[in-house]
């Protein structure tokens, strides 16, 4: 897939997920074949006033590249001001937050509310694309606010307008939050309708139903979020199934546990212990998901204080999963 001058190898990228895709998640997936990847979503007015937390979650290593950062917010003008500081970082294009659903985003005129006003969602692309001069703009979009108005195409159409080189759109709308069904017609008829690469996004968790992304909608490329929550190696899963009609299992607990134990470390060693292994907890539930007493094993998970108790855990689990 090309975005304007730049070339993207592979199948699927990383979604932008707040409080997920950080720094050690977004380089682990990108071991495991992630095309790209994308930074959490970062305020552009937070940006624009010098927010150090803001800052922090738009810093790129260089192993996680191409990588992009997204930016949300509701005024055009704050959003063009927010990409100066956004291109200090050198990524390789600014992506814009159009499809956000949480209360605390939408409520505040960002993220997915932008669904319900085309003409200043278009006005912030424009904006964003003459801050950004040669770097590409992306946007993420959903279907729709609602099921009453499903309008992807007219905004994809509207993005397309004022620059922006590729689209994302998740199949589902705002009012559904996460809830089934993800609706590839709508991704399909955004593709029919845009000259624009088309990334297609919802419930895509293994090669099959990534393949079936595919064959619904002729989008030109895939979006995994939900379905890389404590299993990065699902980008291996979709590259060997689309690449060489592979089906890969899930890998063993041993692995997974390793997996996991490498992931934590590196929350901890780019947050410290004290702030990483807190927010590592979340994700060492979902790396126990579907193993043998796995409810036993989140509860413990869910209370972890250092690396080491990590380390143990891991090992008991192995142990008694083997």
């Amino acid at each position: 897939m090309q975005i304007g001058n730049l070339k993207i190898q592979g199948c699927a990228a990383l979604a932008p997920m707040a409080g997920v895709a950080d720094r050690a998640f977004r380089e682990l997936c990108v071991s495991y074949g992630a095309a790209y990847v994308v930074s959490e979503m970062i305020s552009s007015k937070g940006v624009s006033m010098g927010d150090r937390k803001s800052k922090a979650l738009m810093q790129l290593s260089e192993s996680e590249r191409p990588a992009g950062v997204q930016i949300f917010g509701s005024e055009p003008e704050i959003m063009a001001e927010s990409v100066k500081t956004v291109l200090r970082v050198s990524p390789d294009f600014v992506d814009i937050n159009m499809g956000c659903p949480a209360p605390k985003i939408a409520g505040n005129g960002g993220g997915a509310s932008l669904m319900r006003h085309p003409q200043l969602a278009k006005d912030i692309v424009q904006s964003v694309v003459d801050a950004c001069g040669n770097v590409p703009v992306t946007v993420k979009i959903r279907s729709g606010w609602d099921f009453d108005s499903l309008n992807a195409v007219e905004m994809a159409k509207n993005a397309q307008e004022a620059g922006a080189l590729a689209v994302t759109v998740h199949g589902r709308t705002r009012q559904q939050m996460y809830a089934p069904p993800v609706n590839h017609q709508i991704i399909a008829e955004v593709k029919k309708n845009v000259s624009i690469p088309v990334i297609g996004n919802g419930d895509i968790v293994d090669g099959p139903s990534a393949a079936q992304m595919l064959e619904d909608t002729n989008c030109d490329f895939l979006m995994v979020g939900r379905g890389a929550l404590g299993r990065p190696w699902v980008f291996s899963q979709i590259n060997a199934y689309l690449q060489h009609g592979i089906i890969l299992p899930e890998p063993p607990v041993s692995e997974r546990m390793r997996v996991m134990v490498e992931h934590v470390r590196k929350i901890c060693e780019y947050k410290g212990e004290r702030i990483g292994i807190r927010e590592a907890r979340k994700h060492a539930a979902w790396y126990a998901k579907g193993i043998r007493g796995a409810a036993k094993y989140r509860k413990d998970l869910s209370m972890l204080e250092s690396v080491e108790q990590l380390e143990e855990l891991a090992f008991k689990i192995t142990k008694e999963n083997t």
